[in-house]
């Protein structure tokens, strides 16, 4: 049926508003089908159902779309009669609706094209779909499956995605007036939306550049205003007030303009993360009825606004991981009911936003993973040998279920087997500069976490210090600060706790959790951090509190990316970079322990680059070392005075003692001369590696192999040399 041109304008915007309440009407639908809900709230769910189906049916009507409007129409005939009988809607019946809402979406995408014409006639579908509809007291499944490949030869079982449009409320559908009706819009690329947010940050570096000048100023008054001076520049004096009152004035337009623009910007170029988590919960539901399971999908944070373009990329992911615990997470019914579990699947998806990284964590409560299985099957398919699986830990083996082809299943079905699915994930994420990790316990279930960096904008950053290293932690996860003092501090002889509104939080040595220095409890008057994130608290002891700031976080380079300790890096206003500590490493407790387990190899990294050491430690803990830091070579001969390592690593250039005098001064001494010393240099010319050996190195890699990967091989490769020497 074609659709008066005059209206075709709504047309478009109702069938984005059409998606929104069938959205409202599947999650409706997939409550009244859920065991244990008192009748109270089976009755408010029935209602508000009934409502959403009658605007669909009022909104279609007003512009003339018939069919649509029929469609709703026989939905709501078939819903009337359990409305009389307050009870959970038979699954079949919530089947016929379903199939119901993706035959009206279907149409309504197809008249938003304008290709309303070419439909065929819904009347048959509508009235087999109806009349095969079971009596609340019967619930004929039978009859219901007829009905619903009656409709499915109209509209497959998942909508067809439809083209965004400009959002209309449903009061802008029967206004009379066409200025009011339509709102305006307009067609921007995402380059020139890039564009425009990075003039935003300039303003804000800008921003940033006037508060330094007005510190600058407020040096130079007090300079002024010396005793001796005070008559001679009376006048500079008050030039220099008034310019500094301007100064200020105009930092604070410039602040005020900063947050519009970027809050327009945000609004423009961002949507919930619903609006592609709340469909999946009807994909849970019919994935596991076609497996014959039942589970159910829960999404907490739904509501963190996200970049849409990252939106699109993240939902081909999210679909892989749920089909994945559905298929070979979630066990049947009657396996789970034995093992003590309700029979009903329980998945959580939750959404948090850390600063500029955003968190998507997805857990279920199946059989977990199996590694001995894993392994076995990676070695049947032919991706490792026996011999490599034979040496590998469980967390490197359960990363196997990320290689491309890995599949447990020994057959192919519609939802696996191909070895296509979670190494499509890790590929998408890794594309989006992020990463995946997963763990699990066997028969308890399993859990991935997903982290990517967020381009768009600015956030709220706390400015820290610890000897002489400044970093910066998200706002969004520093509940407060406060001063250590006798009172609020329990110390005990392994650990040191905060109260904390009651409650005992441990806390951390910030140096020492970043291997600057040993672990230390805090000193009277020493400022906490209390940090949260995932759940965790940890009191972060810090040497002082610099400030807070808005700053633009971006990603770390490819080669320190998957450095744990570190989110992202800012620049500051004067061009200064400033790490930022990724709060679930701060918060988790792993204590530099005093003595190494007899397994454990020590190695000792010298370099003056924060960025570096955090390299090289990230690399050395993924090979099994216990990792401790030092800034300088004099820091490294204070640490050997009480510690012993394995091996150390040094970069060639440093101030105060460079890398060539810092191993003469290890091969001077007893305890050391032997210790293994590797040196790692920018420079990676023939005759800078020949210097470097020749002063005692026992291994020289350029700042080029080391972000390659190479640090680790040479690690073992110079340890096993100088013990077949010893």
């Amino acid at each position: 049926m074609a659709v008066d041109p005059m209206l075709q304008s709504l047309v478009a915007g109702f069938s984005t508003e059409a998606q929104e309440v069938c959205q409202k009407v599947t999650l409706d639908l997939l409550d009244l089908e859920r065991e244990g809900i008192d009748n109270e709230a089976l009755a408010k769910v029935y209602t508000r159902l009934a409502r959403h189906l009658h605007t669909l049916k009022g909104s279609a009507a007003s512009l003339g779309l018939q069919d649509l409007s029929s469609i709703a129409h026989k939905l709501e005939d078939a819903l009337a009669p359990l409305r009389k009988d307050i009870k959970p809607m038979p699954r079949p019946m919530v089947d016929m609706l379903l199939h119901g809402l993706d035959l009206f979406l279907l149409r309504a995408a197809a008249h938003a094209e304008g290709r309303g014409d070419a439909l065929p006639d819904p009347t048959a579908a509508l009235s087999q779909l109806v009349a095969d509809a079971p009596p609340p007291e019967e619930a004929d499944a039978m009859a219901l499956a007829m009905a619903a490949d009656s409709a499915s030869a109209h509209a497959p079982a998942t909508p067809a995605p439809v083209q965004a449009a400009p959002s209309q409320a449903p009061a802008a559908m029967s206004a009379a007036d066409d200025d009011s009706a339509v709102e305006a819009s307009w067609r921007v690329a995402a380059h020139q939306v890039t564009a425009l947010m990075r003039e935003v940050e300039r303003l804000r570096e800008f921003r940033m550049r006037l508060e330094d000048r007005l510190r600058d100023i407020s040096k130079a008054v007090e300079l002024l205003s010396a005793r001796e001076l005070l008559a001679p520049t009376a006048r500079a004096r008050a030039m220099l007030s008034s310019v500094t009152a301007g100064v200020r004035s105009d930092g604070h337009e410039a602040s005020d303009i900063v947050d519009s623009l970027e809050e327009g910007l945000k609004s423009i170029t961002t949507r919930p993360v619903r609006t592609i988590l709340e469909p999946l919960q009807r994909m849970v539901r019919d994935l596991s009825r076609q497996l014959g399971k039942q589970a159910r999908l829960s999404v907490v944070g739904a509501e963190v606004s996200l970049d849409r373009r990252l939106l699109e990329k993240l939902k081909g992911a999210m679909v892989h991981l749920l089909r994945n615990a559905v298929d070979h997470g979630i066990e049947m019914p009657d396996e789970r009911e034995r093992g003590g579990k309700h029979h009903e699947g329980a998945l959580t998806l939750r959404v948090e936003q850390q600063g500029n990284i955003l968190v998507l964590e997805l857990s279920d409560d199946g059989r977990g993973i199996d590694v001995q299985h894993v392994r076995a099957s990676a070695e049947r398919k032919g991706l490792i040998s026996a011999d490599e699986g034979a040496r590998m830990h469980e967390a490197q083996i359960r990363d196997l279920i990320f290689r491309p082809g890995f599949s447990t299943r020994t057959d192919v079905t519609d939802t696996s087997g191909r070895g296509v699915g979670l190494d499509a994930v890790r590929s998408a994420v890794e594309a989006m500069q992020g990463r995946i990790e997963v763990v699990s316990t066997k028969g308890s279930g399993t859990r991935f976490m997903i982290t990517l960096p967020m381009e768009l904008g600015s956030s709220p950053v706390l400015t820290v210090r610890t000897i002489d290293s400044q970093v910066g932690l998200p706002m969004l996860a520093v509940e407060s600060t406060q001063l250590a003092s006798p009172e609020n501090l329990r110390i005990g002889r392994m650990k040191t706790q905060l109260d904390y509104n009651g409650q005992l939080v441990p806390v951390m040595d910030l140096g020492a959790r970043m291997g600057l220095r040993a672990s230390a409890p805090p000193s009277e008057g020493q400022p906490l951090i209390i940090v949260q994130s995932g759940g965790k608290r940890m009191a972060l002891a810090v040497d002082a509190v610099v400030g807070d700031r808005d700053l633009v976080i971006r990603p770390l380079p490819a080669e320190v990316r998957d450095v744990p300790a570190y989110q992202g890096a800012a620049i500051l206003s004067r061009g200064e970079l400033l790490l930022i500590l990724r709060p679930g490493w701060v918060v988790t407790d792993s204590t530099p322990q005093s003595v190494a387990m007899p397994q454990s190899r020590r190695a000792l990294v010298v370099d003056d680059s924060l960025t570096a050491r955090a390299l090289h430690r990230a690399m050395l803990e993924a090979g099994g070392f216990t990792v401790h830091l030092a800034a300088s070579g004099a820091r490294a001969m204070e640490r050997l005075q009480t510690e012993t390592y394995d091996v150390i690593i040094c970069d060639l250039e440093m101030e105060e003692m460079n890398g060539t005098e810092l191993i003469a001064k290890l091969r001077s001494q007893p305890d050391t001369k032997e210790v293994p010393v590797i040196l790692v240099s920018a420079n990676d010319s023939a005759a800078a590696r020949s210097r470097g050996l020749a002063a005692g190195a026992d291994g020289y890699l350029s700042k080029r192999e080391c972000a390659a990967g190479r640090l680790l091989t040479e690690v073992l490769d110079v340890m096993s040399r100088r013990g077949a020497r010893a």
